[in-house]
């Protein structure tokens, strides 16, 4: 009954997460805020509230491991996705294709973060201040360096839906408040996996939850693949983990108790390494010459789905 709950919540979850970047994406149109304070703050935070909402009530039920293993996992699922895709359509030799000088600052932001992220775990009894971890103080920092570096300039936004602003106010209101209630459900029935099966905390966290939380993220991968949109496609992955490392701050900032990843175990290395060896692939496939022969093209991309089915094995 606990996994029929589970999987449940999970795909109400991915159905309301759609919803939420659909109704942001009216507000985007209809509202007379700046599309780069929509695109951030409300878009950006409504595809990333499944991540928040779990974690949060990961915190309240007094289990870290399931809290900091689910942003971990949910980045390390977010490229397993895009690398997914590449293998797929590697005849269209996406990374060759992208502008370096977009996704190349973010790429690189994200192995630091998750770098410092390693440390602070295998660091026993890191610095922290007010209950919080100095390391969420220099996620803080890098972050806002990229945003202020990237320095995007606004766009014209093509208004395309018949809905009025109230009207997306509302269901975007509803939508989020029907992420929150799954989101919660989810974590509290995957707590209770960990509990009935004997499973690691920190694999439910990093594995079964995490990929529940990021399948919002494959519906809009899968969309820009198809239109084309491969520097979309690229942007919104690295774009959001960077963006669930900063949902881990406030993670922290709600556990009381202490410095969250002083309290989580050294299983979460794991999923922070094989976030680190993914990244640097990543990386490595945006900025290395271009590629005429296929198979070549596409080991980085197997690789990355190998390291990732070895870790899940090792992790289980």
């Amino acid at each position: 009954m606990t996994f029929i709950v589970f999987f449940l919540a999970a795909i109400i979850v991915i159905f309301a997460a759609i919803q939420l970047n659909k109704y942001g994406d009216v507000i985007n149109q209809k509202s007379t805020l700046s599309g780069a304070m929509i695109g951030t703050f409300l878009i950006g935070g409504a595809t990333s509230l499944p991540e928040l909402t779990t974690s949060l009530t990961a915190v309240y039920i007094d289990n870290p491991d399931i809290a900091v293993g689910n942003m971990l996992g949910s980045n390390v699922f977010n490229i397993l996705i895009l690398m997914v895709f590449d293998l797929i359509y590697r005849k269209k030799r996406v990374f060759n294709r992208v502008e370096q000088s977009t996704h190349l600052p973010v790429a690189k932001a994200g192995f630091v973060m998750t770098a410092l992220l390693v440390i602070a775990i295998l660091w026993d009894n890191s610095p922290s201040f007010f209950h919080i971890g100095f390391e969420m103080y220099l996620l803080i920092i890098l972050y806002l360096f990229v945003v202020k570096k990237l320095d995007h300039e606004e766009e014209d936004i093509e208004v395309t839906s018949d809905l009025t602003l109230k009207q997306g106010v509302i269901r975007f209101i509803l939508a989020a408040i029907t992420v929150f209630l799954a989101g919660s459900t989810l974590t509290i029935s995957g707590d209770e996996i960990a509990d009935q099966t004997g499973m690691n905390s920190s694999f439910v966290g990093s594995f079964l939850i995490a990929a529940a939380t990021s399948l919002p993220e494959l519906v809009t991968v899968l969309a820009a693949f198809q239109m084309a949109k491969y520097s979309l496609a690229i942007g919104a992955i690295l774009g959001s983990n960077l963006y669930n490392l900063q949902l881990l701050v406030i993670t922290d900032i709600f556990h009381q108790k202490g410095a969250i990843l002083n309290m989580t175990s050294l299983s979460n290395v794991m999923t922070a390494l094989l976030g680190l060896m993914m990244i640097f692939l990543t990386i490595y496939a945006l900025q290395r010459p271009i590629v005429k022969n296929v198979i070549i093209y596409a080991l980085p991309s197997l690789t990355t789905i190998v390291l990732y089915f070895i870790a899940t094995y090792i992790m289980f």
